[in-house]
């Protein structure tokens, strides 16, 4: 197996392991809501800033500066996960559910978790997918859901705690989640030589990917920053994600230069 393939299996099963801790954190109760909110803020910053600065201009190049058929595409990937997660699933929402009875119907927690698993499917294609276009977008992928996937781990176990759950289905859901990220990953490589129209499969899937990601950051991370409880502080963390986006760009341009 080539280096790059490994290298982002191993992107893969980092964030796995983050899903799988943000479960076991909020069955543990050691993860704090303000904590979750830094990350949510950070990661959705760095999301955004990847999706503009990066992933659509690279989208658009690979097109020979076509924007129409790539914007297509990153609109088809926003409207895939509304369907996932408000149409298919429409007792969704990102983050803790707090109250301490089973307030959702087990039903509804089953489909919410399927929700997140197409979500976290396509957390995998876009690791997977970004690193087949070039390394430095790998990274800065795979960095910017990183950031998000303790949140993710950690609402999909809430979700099954509030359903009546027990704390071990809890941390088992979080497990599927990261399953299916590693799934994502896997299918991106057995396919990377499949071409559709004589082009490769990443004209299609990268910006399809990237209205996944545009979806959960501006749709399920940003509204959470803006809640009440969020304040100036958890808000700045927005624009911190940002330069950090900007600052890894910068170190991984001067490592190749």
């Amino acid at each position: 197996m080539q280096k790059g393939a490994l290298i982002t299996i191993a992107y893969g099963f980092a964030a796995a392991s983050a899903n799988f801790l943000g479960g076991i954190l909020v069955s543990s109760r050691r993860l704090g809501q303000a904590t979750l909110r830094y990350l949510i803020a950070l990661g959705a910053g760095f999301m955004l800033a990847t999706i503009f600065l990066k992933i659509v201009p690279e989208s658009i190049a690979q097109w020979s500066g076509a924007a129409l058929t790539p914007m297509l595409w990153l609109l088809g990937g926003y409207l895939l996960i509304q369907l996932a997660e408000h149409t298919v699933a429409p007792h969704f929402h990102f983050g803790e559910e707090t109250h301490e009875e089973a307030m959702l119907a087990q039903h509804a927690a089953t489909v919410g978790v399927g929700a997140l698993m197409v979500h976290a499917f396509f957390d995998g294609v876009s690791i997977g997918v970004a690193s087949l276009v070039s390394h430095d977008l790998g990274v800065l992928v795979f960095i910017a859901i990183l950031l998000h996937k303790v949140p993710e781990g950690f609402t999909v176990a809430s979700m099954m705690l509030a359903a009546g759950k027990s704390r071990r289905s809890a941390s088992l859901s979080a497990l599927l989640i990261g399953v299916a990220t590693l799934v994502g990953v896997t299918l991106v490589l057995m396919f990377r030589d499949f071409g559709v129209h004589s082009r490769p499969l990443s004209f299609y899937v990268l910006p399809l990917a990237a209205g996944v990601t545009l979806y959960v950051a501006a749709s399920d991370l940003i509204p959470e920053v803006n809640t009440r409880e969020g304040g100036v502080k958890i808000s700045l963390m927005v624009f911190a994600g940002v330069a950090l986006m900007y600052g890894t760009s910068w170190v991984l341009d001067s490592m190749l230069h």
